[in-house]
């Protein structure tokens, strides 16, 4: 075998380590762009009509603090407190959940997936308002205290802010559509997965990962028969 096969050989394998889950940017924060025909509710707002960017917040601890952007990405509208959302089935597309809402009322957003991943984000609105959502919907919506709104609303976008730590000290509750507050974990499994899925299939993992060990069999192969 040529020197240039070998080479090639030796792309190829580099080539599928590249490709392995992990290598994009977006899949840490999973930056989606959403375009919303009419006005939307977030957490303690209400989102005109628009195109808005969700992504994760920069954090190791929590993977479910999720901040929305405009489009620019030059202004923050919130930071928002999120709890896991599992989908059986994940879709190739971006997907968004709404509360139903009485007639001419902004659709409340529910929960927000990220393509190729079984579990989403599913927000945590304040008391009074996942209150009105639980007995809207018949559902537990999760809520956290009202007084802890005007924090959501601040430019805060980093990991050690102070709006960042107060969300993650809040003490989450769920709202019962009779009017009862329990604990979070009475409601939702808010376990959150071991290790966050990074695709519905783990075929073509496997399949690149047959392809790199080919590439570096063939090329030691080669090393071993130079040597003698």
């Amino acid at each position: 075998m040529s020197k240039l096969q070998t080479k090639m050989m030796l792309l190829a394998g580099l080539g599928a380590l590249a490709l392995l889950p992990g290598a994009k940017a977006d899949d840490w924060n999973q930056k989606t762009v959403f375009t919303f025909s009419g006005p939307v509710e977030i957490p303690g707002q209400v989102l005109p009509a628009g195109t808005y960017v969700f992504k994760l917040a920069n954090s190791q601890s929590n993977r479910h603090i999720v901040q929305v952007f405009n489009k620019d990405e030059n202004h923050v509208f919130g930071t928002f407190l999120a709890i896991p959302d599992y989908r059986l089935r994940p879709s190739i597309k971006p997907i968004i959940k709404f509360h139903e809402r009485p007639a001419g009322s902004p659709d409340a957003i529910k929960a927000w997936f990220y393509p190729g991943r079984n579990y989403g984000h599913e927000f945590v609105y304040p008391k009074t308002e996942a209150l009105a959502l639980a007995k809207a919907n018949d559902t537990p919506v999760p809520s956290m205290p009202v007084e802890l709104t005007p924090s959501t609303k601040q430019p805060d976008v980093t990991i050690y802010g102070p709006v960042v730590v107060a969300l993650n000290a809040a003490p989450l509750k769920a709202e019962e559509p009779s009017g009862e507050e329990v604990e979070l974990a009475e409601a939702f499994d808010v376990s959150a997965p071991a290790k966050l899925p990074a695709t519905a299939t783990s075929l073509p993992l496997f399949g690149l990962i047959g392809l790199l060990s080919l590439g570096t069999a063939v090329t030691l192969r080669l090393v071993a028969v130079k040597a003698k």
